[in-house]
């Protein structure tokens, strides 16, 4: 029979055997799961920030020059929604402003800071061509001259209106008639006439609304007027 002594000793020795196995498993496992953790690390896919698409200025399709405005204009639709006008990332006149009406809508701004001067609305249906025509006579030279019609822009203007209106570069004034839709970007003391104007006729086969044409709308670079 084995001795008590010796049966303690070969308890004794089992055990730190099995204990020794124990960590050694133990200390692998830790390496093995250190090592995949770090090739997992090194071949998770990298997240790239997507690259944000540029804001410019009145949400234009490519921004303008340094000495450049920038706008962006649309006329009326139907009677229902008025015109919008963004000048410099600015909506200077707009339905949710409250400030367009019936007729032709106008604002002024100074083409040498870009500063707001004045907006105001005509009813041209309703309404007094005189007071249009006054207010065109009083425009300084050099200012820029942003127009949008909304419902009917034409039937009270006359032919002393058109002139003025002719004569801050548009194209289109002189034939622009009953619920037309028309925008215009021009000048006091402009030499030539204006690229920036848009005229749609009021015609029954086309319209993309019951009685009134589709909404206009347009956008661009107005240089700054130099000393």
């Amino acid at each position: 029979m084995i001795r008590a002594g010796g049966l303690l000793k070969l308890v004794a020795l089992v055990s730190v055997l099995c204990l020794a196995v124990f960590f050694a498993f133990e200390l692998l496992e830790n390496k093995t799961n250190l090592h995949l953790g770090i090739m997992f690390e090194r071949s998770a896919p990298v997240e790239l920030s997507s690259p944000k698409t540029p804001q410019h200025k009145c949400g234009l399709s490519k921004s303008c020059p340094e000495d450049h405005f920038a706008f962006k204009v649309s006329s009326g639709a139907a009677s229902v929604v008025g015109p919008k006008m963004c000048f410099q990332d600015n909506i200077i006149m707009s339905g949710v402003k409250n400030n367009v009406g019936r007729g032709i809508n106008v604002a002024l701004i100074s083409g040498k800071t870009g500063e707001v001067i004045k907006t105001s609305s005509y009813d041209m249906w309703a309404g007094d061509v005189n007071e249009l025509i006054k207010f065109l006579k009083e425009i300084e030279d050099g200012t820029i001259v942003i127009m949008a019609t909304f419902d009917d822009p034409a039937t009270k203007l006359n032919d002393e209106a058109r002139s003025l209106i002719a004569d801050l570069g548009s194209s289109s004034i002189s034939i622009l008639g009953f619920r037309d839709n028309w925008i215009f970007v021009g000048g006091k003391g402009i030499k030539t006439k204006s690229p920036f104007e848009q005229h749609l006729k009021n015609n029954a086969e086309t319209n993309k609304y019951e009685g009134w044409p589709e909404v206009l709308e347009m956008e661009g670079c107005i240089p700054m007027k130099q000393e």
